[in-house]
C-alpha cells in the first residue's frame, strides 16, 4: 500500500510502499479516503509532542474517514463497504492515517454521518471527542447553564460551541473581532477578548456571578482567566491544554472545580476505547440533525500537498485542513 512517512523531526513527507496490514480479532481494515490534519499532528512531525509517544520515522495522522475493506474475527458492528470515521492512530507507535489503508480497533470507529462528505467527517474525530469529554463527561453541561468557550472559532472550540448549544446551554465564546461571525453562526455570543477584560465580560454577561462552565482550549494565561471567570461554588473549568504551571488559589477562592482532558489516553493505553466510538456515534446523530458541522478550510488538499497542508496548520489555518486520497 502507499503510505507517507516522516523520517525525522521537521522533515518532509516521503511516499513509500508498505505491506498492507491485516485486521486481527476485534479490528477493521479501512481504506482511508480522507485524513484530518490537527495541530497535534504538526507537533508530532516537528518532534515537539513527547506526550504522543510517536517516535519517528512514522506514518502520521490521527483522524480519518473511509470505507471498511475487511473485518477481523468477532467484529459484528461493521462489515465491508461501511463508511466509517474515527481517531485511530498516529500516536503511541500506531500507524497513522496518511496511508492507503489503516487497521483500527472496532471500538475506535463509528459509522460516518450520511449528511457529511468523507472530507467533512475526517475533520471531526479529535476535536469532537475532546469537546465531548470536557463538556459532557466532566462538566455535565445541561440546559439553563451559561457556558464560555475560549477560542470558539478554533478546532476544539467550534466543536465545543456547537455541542454546548446542542445540550441546551447559553453559549459564549472568546474570539478576535475578525472571527466573531464564525461563532455567531454557530449560535454563540462573541466576546472580543482584545477589547474586554475578563472582569468586564463576566460582569456584562453574568452580572458578575461567573459562567457555569468555562472550557479553555488555549492554555497558558487563558487558564488563569478561566479561573477568574467561573461561577462560585458550582462552577467548573475544563482545559484540554492545562500543562503549564498555575496557582489554584483563584479557583479555590471561588470554591469551583477543574478537570483536565487528555484525549489520547485510549490510544496510548488501550483503556476506554469503546467510549470514543460511542462519542462518535452520538456526534454522527448530531451531524444528521444539523447540530454539528465542521468549519472547513477553503482549500482542498491531496497527498501531493501534504507539506503545504501541514505548513498551513502550523500557521494557524482558519478551518479544518483535510487530506483527500
Amino acid at each position: 500500500m502507499r503510505a507517507y512517512v516522516v523520517e525525522r523531526p521537521e522533515a518532509g513527507f516521503t511516499a513509500v510502499d508498505l505491506p498492507c496490514p491485516a485486521p486481527s480479532a476485534g479490528q477493521v481494515l479501512v481504506r482511508v479516503l480522507a485524513s484530518g490534519v490537527n495541530p497535534l499532528d504538526t507537533k508530532i512531525r516537528a518532534g515537539k509532542a513527547p506526550h504522543a509517544k510517536q517516535p519517528l520515522p512514522a506514518v502520521l495522522g490521527l483522524d480519518m474517514a473511509g470505507m471498511v475493506e475487511e473485518v477481523g474475527s468477532g467484529v459484528t458492528a461493521f462489515r465491508p463497504g461501511d463508511a466509517v470515521y474515527g481517531m485511530v492512530g498516529g500516536v503511541g507507535g500506531l500507524q497513522g492515517t496518511l496511508a492507503e489503508f489503516v487497521v483500527a480497533n472496532e471500538d475506535l470507529v463509528a459509522l460516518k454521518p450520511e449528511s457529511l462528505s468523507m472530507r467533512e467527517a475526517a475533520a471531526l474525530p479529535l476535536i469532537t471527542i475532546t469537546a465531548w469529554e470536557g463538556l459532557v463527561d466532566h462538566a455535565k453541561v445541561h440546559a439553563g447553564q451559561k457556558v464560555l468557550v475560549h477560542a470558539g472559532a478554533g478546532g476544539v472550540g467550534h466543536a465545543a460551541v456547537q455541542l454546548a448549544k446542542a445540550l441546551g446551554a447559553e453559549v459564549f465564546a472568546t474570539v478576535s473581532a475578525e472571527k466573531r461571525k464564525v461563532v455567531e453562526e454557530f449560535g454563540a455570543t462573541a466576546i472580543d477578548y482584545r477589547v474586554l477584560s475578563t472582569e468586564q465580560y463576566v460582569e456584562m454577561y453574568t452580572g458578575g456571578a461567573g459562567f457555569d462552565v468555562v472550557y479553555d482550549t488555549v492554555g497558558g494565561a487563558t487558564i488563569d482567566a478561566s479561573f477568574a471567570a467561573v461561577k462560585r461554588y458550582t462552577g467548573h473549568v475544563v482545559s484540554c491544554l492545562g500543562w503549564s504551571t498555575h496557582s489554584l488559589a483563584p479557583l479555590s477562592f471561588r470554591s469551583a472545580t477543574y478537570s483536565g482532558v487528555f484525549t489520547l489516553t485510549p490510544l496510548l493505553t488501550g483503556l476506554g476505547q469503546a467510549h470514543h466510538g460511542e462519542i462518535l456515534s452520538e456526534a454522527a446523530a448530531l451531524a444528521e440533525g444539523d447540530k454539528l458541522r465542521p468549519l472547513m478550510n477553503a482549500r482542498q488538499f491531496t497527498a501531493a500537498d501534504l507539506d503545504d497542508a501541514y505548513a498551513l496548520v502550523e500557521l494557524g489555518a482558519q478551518g479544518k485542513v483535510v487530506i483527500e486520497f
